[in-house]
């Protein structure tokens, strides 16, 4: 079953039994300092072993006092000003230990040595466009085959379609008229941030380099709507998206330990962030 979003008081929360979290991904002024207590008890309801939340350092005081830490930081994450900090409250001892930390540490390591890489061309008979509405059946079929499961419900045609008309700019490479390879853009304008998520490429098409190419163009389009910051959760255990980030220019700001049911498993996350121009 996949997470359900919902409001919390004026807050937008995601959670459910997929992750076993509350993840808090945009808070409201007007709920603060009381959600704190309300997270705890809707955790503690539900059964749920993590609570995380991604507040503005002047919000962070209140979590941080009640067993919260934090877990990795944004500069400028909001209105090109305010650090962001992505913060973890675990309520089960066991979910606080890292399950592969050679892995985690293997990855960083790799990832660092091959930083501001070239941008890779696109081979030939390809062609990147921004999706629309008429493609979300063939970016569905994508998302099913590569992801056994996945936190938000980008299998469903209907999901991709109801957060293009609202927030989320989707990007596909095209090969002789198959869509191979896509990403988002999950835009706050608000805030002026985006998440740069949901990459996928068919395994006929790794190695070549698409999910750069596709982020290169995202944050071209983002700019232009305004957003000041750009910033990933990615797979603490995958070399490729990691080494991705780090060819592009972004810092690494932290891990979110054992954060996210993707891929069929409970995974820690990396977050990785970059100011645009």
């Amino acid at each position: 079953m996949i997470d359900r979003m919902e409001r919390l008081g004026s807050s937008l929360i995601q959670h459910g039994d997929h992750s076993e979290r509350i993840y808090l991904m945009k808070i409201s002024p007007t709920d603060c300092p009381g959600i704190v207590d309300e997270l705890d008890a809707l955790a503690f309801r539900e059964g749920y072993s993590k609570i995380f939340a991604k507040v503005p350092v002047s919000f962070s005081q209140d979590f941080l006092d009640n067993g919260y830490r934090a877990e990795a930081r944004v500069p400028q994450l909001f209105h090109g000003r305010e650090e962001g900090v992505l913060l973890g409250k675990f309520l089960h001892s066991e979910r606080s230990v890292e399950r592969e930390p050679k892995l985690v540490a293997d990855v960083l390591a790799k990832a660092e040595t091959k930083s501001h890489g070239g941008l890779p061309v696109l081979p030939q008979g390809a062609e990147l466009r921004p999706l629309v509405e008429a493609d979300v059946e063939a970016a569905a079929v994508v998302y099913k085959e590569v992801f056994a499961s996945y936190p938000f419900p980008i299998h469903d045609p209907d999901y991709l379609r109801d957060t293009m008309r609202d927030n989320v700019r989707y990007f596909g490479v095209w090969h002789d008229g198959r869509l191979v390879a896509l990403a988002s853009a999950e835009m706050d304008r608000g805030s002026r941030h985006a998440e740069m998520t949901d990459f996928a490429t068919l395994s006929s098409f790794r190695g070549i380099g698409l999910a750069q190419i596709l982020l290169a163009s995202m944050e071209r389009a983002i700019q232009s709507d305004g957003i000041r910051t750009a910033f990933t959760i990615a797979r603490a255990y995958s070399y490729g998206m990691n080494i991705t980030f780090a060819r592009m220019g972004y810092q690494f700001g932290g891990t979110l330990r054992n954060n996210t049911q993707i891929c069929g498993r409970q995974e820690s996350m990396n977050v990785w962030f970059k100011a645009l121009s």
